[in-house]
């Protein structure tokens, strides 16, 4: 399975202009809402016909604006799940997902598939009711089962746990995890929580303004984003202009230091809350005043400017555990960066 989408849609002063691919795989596209996450799924689906570019799933051209091809949405055998689920509101459980096994001709084999979904998403015990019977996890796995159960060949997924608490939203999305990665298929998944994507996919693209920034495999993402918006989505929160001074010398304009790093092409620098140590050790390493000091559930955030800074320069924040933070606190206090956890990033 795999798909390759080259496309472009100007809505009003909004341009989405994308191009990416996707095999066997969970990709993610991560991004700020309006950024064009949502209008990339419903390009795919068939639901927003762009004004130019290429789809193919499978082999199958979906979408070509130069060959006058747009499939229905209906024809090409996609399943979206939306935020809202759009369970009908006066089927039963049974019912909507029998919806969903209709392409099926062969009525025994209809009910046999129906069954099997209803079974391996345990929802045997809710057949008979209605959606507003169901608690929000429910209604998210019966609109899952309907779609699974029309065997598409991709699944899109719509910011599927935005509507849970906390609680039942880590739970779900660790039961939905296991259903995706037994499916083998390509799984684009839309979300704006850098939490859940790092959990979920393996491949994921960062959105900006309508185009994909960056894209590449989970892992590498997170620890070497690239660029300032890829840094921000993925949690950097210390993030600075910077200026050049030598090789291997910068000058962070935001929050007033020099900072030995590697060279690199870049216009800002990015460090992540807990990747700055309390204490003196290396070149990097600053004398700052106590700005705040916020209580987390589990941990402490420290906003810090060092001594050197102008007084109009951004606290530095670290992070560190309660137990660290109530052995050391002080209103001065050391902490040092090494070279290769600073982050060189292009705005």
């Amino acid at each position: 399975m795999s798909i390759y989408v080259d496309i472009e849609k100007t809505l009003g002063d909004f341009r989405l202009e994308v191009n990416f691919s996707a095999g066997n795989e969970i990709l993610a596209l991560l991004g700020a809402s309006g950024c064009g996450k949502s209008m990339t799924l419903n390009c795919i689906a068939g639901i927003v016909k762009p004004d130019r570019g290429r789809i193919v799933l499978d082999g199958v051209t979906l979408f070509d604006s130069e060959k006058h091809i747009n499939l229905p949405a209906q024809a090409r055998r996609t399943g979206i799940l939306f935020q809202n689920y759009a369970l009908f509101p006066n089927m039963t459980v049974l019912q909507n997902i029998r919806m969903g096994a209709k392409r099926e001709k062969d009525p025994a084999e209809r009910e046999r598939i129906t069954q099997e979904v209803i079974d391996s998403f345990g929802l045997k015990e809710l057949i008979n009711h209605y959606p507003h019977q169901l608690s929000g996890g429910q209604q998210q796995r019966t609109a899952l089962a309907r779609i699974l159960v029309s065997k598409p060949n991709i699944l899109l997924l719509d910011e599927p746990f935005s509507a849970l608490d906390s609680h039942l939203r880590f739970r779900l999305e660790q039961e939905v995890a296991d259903i995706l990665k037994k499916l083998s298929k390509t799984v684009i998944f839309v979300s704006h929580d850098r939490d859940e994507v790092y959990r979920i996919a393996d491949t994921v693209a960062v959105m900006n303004n309508g185009s994909i920034d960056v894209i590449g495999e989970k892992k590498q993402i997170f620890a070497s984003p690239v660029t300032k918006t890829a840094a921000m989505l993925t949690g950097c929160k210390n993030i600075s202009r910077i200026r050049r001074l030598s090789a291997g010398r910068i000058f962070a304009e935001d929050w007033g230091i020099e900072l030995s790093a590697e060279d690199a092409e870049a216009d800002h620098v990015g460090i992540r809350m807990h990747d700055i140590a309390f204490g003196s050790r290396g070149d990097n390493t600053f004398k700052c005043n106590v700005v705040s000091v916020t209580e987390n559930p589990f941990s402490y955030t420290v906003m810090l400017r060092p001594l050197q800074a102008p007084c109009h320069c951004i606290p530095i924040g670290v992070v560190c555990s309660k137990a660290e933070w109530q052995s050391i606190a002080a209103d001065e206090i050391d902490i040092s960066i090494e070279p290769q956890k600073i982050i060189l990033l292009k705005g």
